[in-house]
C-alpha cells in the first residue's frame, strides 16, 4: 500500500488563487497518488480514487494547517502529511528592494548633508515614495574600498527612525567581493559578517530601521549558515531560485524545491522556520523601460508568480564612477513601480503582517 500527497507540496503558501476563498476559508483541491488501498481520507474527508490517483476538497481555515491523507485496506492504514500556510489576507502587493549597497552611506558620511535625503540616491527613493507610495528595502554591505560602517555618523539617527515606516535596512554581505561569499562559508563566518553590519546599523539608524528579512549576496548560503541567521532573528530570504541544471541563487535548497520556487511567489522551510520569496524582476538586467513593462506584463499573467511582485535593483548601476553604470536605471525603476501602481499593486515591507498583508 502507498499514499502520498503531491499537491499542495509540503511548505506551500496558498492564497486566493489556489482555491475558492470565502468567509469559511480557502477551499482547495488536495491531490495525490495511491496504490492498493480501498479508501483514502484527507483530514477526515473521503477522497475520490481514480486509478492510481486521488483527489479531495478541503477547506483551510487557519494560517497553518497539517493536511493528512490516510489510506486504508483491510483494517491496515498508511498516512502521509504535508503542512501548508494560508496567506489569508493576501492582495496584489510589491516589494522594492536594493542590493549591493554601501556607496550611498559613504556619500552621507563624506558629504555630511543636512538631511540623508539631500543625497541623490535616497532623494530618488523619497521621490518614489511621494509619487507612488513606494516603500524601500535596502540590503547593505559593511565596507567598500575606502569606507566602512564604523565611519557612518549617528547624527542622522532620528531621521532614519522617523522614516522607518517606509525605509528599511538589512544585511547583504561584508563587501562586494568575493563572489558568492556564503556559498560554502561556515556559519561562524556568516554570523560575524551579519553582526558587524547589524550592530553598526542599529548604532547609526536605530532598531526601527532594521529588517529581519534579507537577501544574502548572490542568494547563497549553507543550511547551517541560514539556520544561524534564523537564530539571530532573520526569518525570510529572497532569491532568484534558478532551477537545474544551473541550480543557483537558491541558498541550500534542493532541485525540486528550487524548481517550485522558480514558478511560485513563496515557500516555507518548516524544518528551519524560514520563508523564501522569489524575485520577479532584476531591473538592471533589463535594457529599457519599455522592456521592463513588457516583462511585468508576462509575470502578471501567472497567478502563482504575480500576487507578490518582487522588484529589485543593484546600487552600482546608479553609480557613475563604476563600470556598471546605466544612465537609464532610474527611468527603468520608475517604469516598474509606475506599472505596479497602475495595475493595483500596493507597496509593502515584509515586516508588516504576513509578508505585507
Amino acid at each position: 500500500m502507498q499514499v502520498q500527497i503531491t499537491a499542495p507540496i509540503h511548505g506551500a503558501v496558498l492564497n486566493r488563487h489556489d482555491g475558492r476563498q470565502d468567509d469559511d476559508g480557502l477551499r482547495i483541491t488536495v491531490q495525490g497518488v495511491v496504490s492498493e488501498a480501498d479508501t483514502v481520507t484527507v483530514n477526515g474527508v473521503r477522497a475520490r480514487i481514480i486509478g492510481a490517483t486521488f483527489t479531495a476538497e478541503y477547506t483551510l481555515n487557519a494560517h497553518e494547517t497539517v493536511i493528512t491523507a490516510v489510506a486504508e485496506r483491510g483494517g491496515e492504514t498508511l498516512s502521509h502529511a504535508v503542512t501548508v500556510l494560508w496567506d489569508r489576507n493576501s492582495f496584489p502587493r510589491y516589494r522594492f528592494s536594493l542590493d549591493d549597497d554601501i556607496y550611498f552611506l559613504r556619500d552621507i558620511a563624506v558629504e555630511k548633508p543636512k538631511s540623508i535625503f539631500d543625497t541623490y540616491y535616497l532623494g530618488f527613493m523619497r521621490d518614489l515614495r511621494d509619487r507612488y507610495g513606494t516603500k524601500t528595502h535596502i540590503n547593505i554591505y559593511y565596507a567598500c574600498e575606502d569606507f566602512d560602517l564604523r565611519q557612518m555618523p549617528d547624527t542622522y539617527k532620528s531621521e532614519w527612525r522617523y522614516n522607518a515606516d517606509w525605509l528599511q535596512l538589512s544585511f547583504h554581505a561584508r563587501a562586494d567581493q568575493p563572489r558568492e561569499p556564503y556559498k560554502e562559508a561556515s556559519a561562524e563566518k556568516l554570523l560575524t559578517d551579519y553582526r558587524q553590519v547589524r550592530d553598526e546599523t542599529l548604532r547609526f539608524a536605530g532598531e526601527e530601521s532594521w529588517s529581519h528579512f534579507t537577501t544574502l549576496h548572490w542568494g547563497e548560503g549553507t543550511r547551517r549558515g541560514c539556520r544561524a541567521l534564523r537564530e539571530e532573528g532573520i526569518w525570510g530570504l529572497a532569491g532568484y531560485f534558478i532551477p537545474a541544471p544551473a541550480l543557483r541563487v537558491n541558498y541550500y535548497l534542493d532541485a525540486p524545491t528550487t524548481a517550485y520556487l522558480n514558478t511560485h511567489d513563496y515557500w516555507k522551510d518548516f524544518g528551519e522556520d524560514i520563508l523564501f520569496v522569489t524575485h520577479d524582476q532584476v531591473i538592471n538586467s533589463i535594457k529599457t523601460p519599455e522592456a521592463v513593462v513588457a516583462h511585468l506584463e508576462v509575470v502578471a499573467k501567472d497567478p502563482h508568480r504575480s500576487e507578490i511582485l518582487e522588484l529589485m535593483v543593484h546600487e552600482q548601476y546608479f553609480r557613475k564612477h563604476l563600470r556598471h553604470y546605466q544612465p537609464n536605471v532610474p527611468a527603468k525603476v520608475e517604469a516598474a513601480i509606475r506599472w505596479a501602481t497602475e495595475h493595483g499593486y500596493k507597496s509593502v515591507l515584509y515586516e508588516e503582517g504576513f509578508l505585507g498583508a
